[in-house]
């Protein structure tokens, strides 16, 4: 099966020398789409790449420089207004339940793509098209963006889960398909988002975040669905959530489940978020401060990105064997310890050392990029490990909304932090101190390493219990309504 990958003409391409080397990706992809179907890594190429990859970066380029010339807002209430933007990813159970049990007009997956396609559409076109948006409708404005691809991302994150829980050896390649995709959609939108936004302004540029929506949009008219047709719907859909609440309560309870889930969410919680004092700050044309342009940032950012798709061949080929427990724990210890740099650009230490501000922080950004990466892919697979079949999607959908808590508790606890050490558009005196609270915070959570399952990424850490009462027969799932990801192309999922 696996090994056909490796032989020589088993996909019609030699596997030996730099030719080899060259289509090892294609190999891998063919691969994929025999064991997992061409339209499901079609679907993860599209929401990852598309409406994650391209449109998060974008996004972050533009609406920085949206909020700090536009809206002429301070750096802590710029912070403080991101946490609602991770508003949308918290309630994803929602998006989860309404797409696994909420269909509309026999159909589970379409609308919601049209739905979320349409909603990120218009208001993206709203940001970009009226002048003078006050500070409280523009917010309004970027949560619709942002629902937008939350909504898409979910019905994607539960074909994931359910094919980890199928093909569970498999699990480590759609992450590290998930990554890769969205890593490269990262480096179009970085590679563009600067240029854009100093030839059409911030506010013109994110006009350009109405196309990924666009997009899903046309993944809803087109993507192949079985249609269902269901007697006594309002009494089978309470009995599913039903089913689905009580699924997702029970699973929870069981430490193998709850620990890790804790481990993830304090990660991500106690890397309190100093993004925009640091904005600000290198973007700040006094003297000393780095002033660099909007062009130079997108730049910065792309070879981020490159840096990000480097991250996850590393995971890819050198880390995914590895235990758990290990893995997290030096991948962790890196990150703390690479959030070093941070400091001694902010400290402008690299001057002292005759490191020109470019150099560093493009340095600084690939470091944090690979080191990032392979922390964040590892508690992916955890993610898709922990969930329950017949509830998958419900599920991950939780176990991504516990994980946005955690970032938005990161923006909200970075806000406090800029705003307690009066880091101003003008005053970056505190900065390096709230760096430097970030780093330590970083490294404590390697305290709670222990709640992390010492099992290998190929491991099944569902409960046996679970695994034979989450059935979809007993969950009240019929089988005919489970998802049938897109054909998208002519292809058969024999190609």
């Amino acid at each position: 099966m696996l090994e056909e990958d490796g032989a020589v003409d088993a996909d019609g391409f030699g596997s030996g020398g730099w030719l080899g080397a060259i289509l090892e990706p294609v190999r891998w992809l063919r691969m994929l789409c025999r064991e997992l179907g061409a339209t499901f890594v079609a679907g993860v190429v599209l929401v990852y790449g598309l409406s994650q990859g391209f449109a998060s970066s974008f996004y972050r380029v533009a609406s920085d420089y949206y909020w700090k010339d536009v809206q002429q807002l301070q750096p802590a209430t710029v912070q403080l207004l991101s946490v609602f933007f991770f508003v949308p990813w918290v309630l994803k159970p929602l998006w989860g339940v309404m797409t696994d049990v909420f269909p509309i007009r026999g159909y589970r997956r379409r609308p919601y793509f049209l739905i979320s396609g349409i909603l990120g559409t218009t208001s993206a076109a709203a940001v970009a098209m009226v002048t003078g948006l006050p500070v409280t409708s523009a917010v309004i404005c970027f949560v619709g963006i942002s629902t937008g691809v939350a909504i898409a991302d979910v019905t994607i994150d539960a074909c994931i889960a359910k094919n980890s829980i199928d093909k569970p050896a498999l699990a480590p390649d759609m992450q590290s398909l998930c990554a890769f995709s969205s890593s490269l959609g990262a480096l179009i939108g970085y590679a563009t988002s600067g240029m854009f936004v100093h030839h059409l302004g911030a506010q013109g540029a994110l006009g350009l975040m109405a196309i990924p929506p666009a997009m899903m949009v046309f993944l809803g008219f087109f993507i192949y669905e079985l249609q269902t047709y269901q007697h006594s719907a309002r009494e089978k859909v309470l009995n599913k959530v039903s089913v689905a609440v009580k699924g997702m309560i029970k699973t929870i309870k069981y430490p193998v489940v709850w620990k890790p889930s804790l481990y993830m969410f304090l990660s991500l919680a106690l890397s309190i978020s100093t993004h925009e004092g640091q904005f600000y700050w290198y973007t700040n044309k006094t003297p000393p401060n780095p002033g660099f342009s909007q062009e130079f940032v997108g730049l910065v950012h792309a070879i981020g990105a490159v840096a990000s798709m480097v991250g996850v061949l590393i995971y890819h080929k050198c880390l995914k064997n590895y235990p758990f427990r290990s893995l997290l724990f030096y991948a962790q210890l890196l990150y703390g310890v690479s959030g070093l740099l941070d400091l001694a650009f902010v400290l402008r230490w690299n001057l002292a050392l005759g490191v020109p501000d470019a150099a560093f922080v493009t340095l600084e950004e690939c470091v944090s990029r690979v080191v990032g990466r392979v922390r964040l892919m590892p508690m992916m697979v955890l993610s898709t490990k922990l969930c329950p079949p017949g509830v998958e999607g419900t599920f991950f959908a939780l176990l991504m909304c516990i994980d946005s808590v955690g970032m938005l508790a990161a923006k909200a606890g970075g806000a406090a932090v800029l705003r307690a050490l009066h880091v101003t558009r003008t005053d970056f005196g505190g900065l390096w101190v709230a760096v430097l609270v970030r780093n330590v915070l970083r490294l404590a959570t390697l305290g709670f390493i222990f709640l992390v399952p010492t099992a290998d990424q190929t491991d099944v850490l569902v409960p046996r219990e679970l695994l034979d009462a989450s059935s979809p027969a007993s969950a009240g799932v019929d089988e005919e309504e489970r998802m049938q990801l897109a054909r998208l192309t002519s292809h058969t999922d024999d190609v």
